[in-house]
């Protein structure tokens, strides 16, 4: 390792445990720019941190990066990779080109497997874990912590099942160390060239859970339905803002002679979307004392929280979805608790009667604001006759 390698790794390692020791979730290093942390939502500057130069951010490409992927950031203007700090904790990380050189996005994860009442979600959602085929999806924004969400199924079904698990990554973020099942982590652009590829080839790898990164092209998606269709469990996300819009998603991507068939084949095979979104927590009781994770005693800046919108597929609902009822289905979510299922607006609501965001925010992100106030004086009567 070369002077100039060593000064680069000692100044990514101050940058990460900064990271670290802030709480922060984030880091963004740009050109001309002191490098920014995300803390609670927020980004900040860190007082230790003075402004970074083109060449010092592109001093840290050969720490992060192999010299293949630096070519495909050559080639391609950006690249993703995920590493470990010197204390274990991984990090994620994406690095660009911009007008004036190259930026590095950095994000924190978690370094333990949460459980999901912690991340926010019902107990219940372990039982997608035990299904033995079916198609599970994961929807939500970049940053709406699917990826977490998927780590804790996915090492449920670890510790519960004599199992095979191939998961195809872009980066892998979890390392799962294999216990009662056997787990094959595959990155693409370093052990596959590609999604589709390594998802074809895992079907002659005898697994029983599959893990696909992210589905979002005509060749991954039809593979993975099929992979769902041939008696596999297959977890993946796809960028939607709720369950309804991922179905949409996955439909609109194929030509319009296809859709049809491909309707009938959701509605076989899709087992569950779980929506998510991480929000700001800006109610009275996001004080720190409110809300679980909180830096300290008395910490008032804001915090985030999930609000999330579960949808089963029941026979009724696989039945929307083959007839193209796909608007139905809300009002479906809306009467399904028993099902376990829950619309985004029954959340909000929830978030918003236990105070840990404001009305304003409760309203603002919501497609039906009336609903979210009618179910939030239900929440309030239910609380006061209790």
């Amino acid at each position: 390792m070369t002077l100039q390698d060593t000064s680069a790794r000692t100044l990514l390692d101050s940058l990460l445990t900064e990271c670290v020791s802030a709480n922060g979730s984030d880091i963004h290093l740009a050109p001309e720019e002191k490098p920014y942390f995300r803390v609670h939502g927020i980004l900040v500057h860190r007082p230790k941190f003075e402004v970074m130069t083109n060449g010092e951010i592109e001093s840290l490409l050969p720490v992060l990066l192999s010299p293949e992927r630096i070519a495909v950031l050559t080639k391609d203007g950006a690249v993703d990779g995920a590493m470990s700090a010197s204390d274990g904790t991984r990090f994620r990380f994406n690095a660009y080109r911009r007008d004036r050189g190259v930026s590095i996005a950095l994000r924190k994860l978690d370094d333990k497997f949460r459980p999901l009442t912690e991340l926010g979600l019902p107990d219940s959602l372990y039982e997608l874990g035990d299904l033995p085929d079916g198609l599970v999806l994961l929807a939500g924004p970049a940053g709406s912590g699917k990826t977490t969400t998927l780590a804790t199924l996915l090492d449920y079904v670890n510790r519960t099942r004599e199992c095979h698990i191939i998961t195809i990554e872009d980066p892998i973020e979890y390392i799962h160390a294999s216990q009662h099942a056997l787990v094959d982590q595959r990155q693409v652009g370093k052990d596959t060239p590609g999604f589709q590829e390594a998802l074809v080839n895992s079907l002659r790898q005898d697994p029983d859970v599959i893990l696909v990164g992210e589905i979002r092209e005509v060749r991954t998606i039809r593979t993975a339905i099929t992979a769902a269709e041939t008696g596999h469990l297959v977890f993946s996300t796809v960028h939607a803002g709720d369950c309804v819009g991922a179905i949409e998603r996955l439909v609109s991507v194929f030509p319009s002679d296809e859709q049809p068939g491909v309707r009938r084949q959701l509605a076989l095979n899709l087992r569950a979307i779980i929506a998510q979104h991480l929000i700001r927590a800006d109610g009275p009781a996001a004080s720190g004392k409110g809300i679980k994770g909180a830096a300290k005693e008395g910490d008032k800046r804001p915090q985030r929280v999930l609000v999330s919108e579960i949808l089963r597929v029941t026979p009724a609902v696989a039945n929307l979805i083959a007839t193209e009822k796909s608007m139905q289905i809300y009002a479906m979510m809306e009467s399904g608790a028993a099902h376990g299922m829950k619309t985004l607006e029954a959340d909000l609501a929830r978030l918003w009667a236990f105070d840990l965001i404001s009305e304003n925010t409760a309203v603002s992100l919501s497609k039906h604001p009336s609903i979210v106030r009618e179910r939030h004086a239900l929440i309030q009567r239910q609380r006061q006759r209790v």
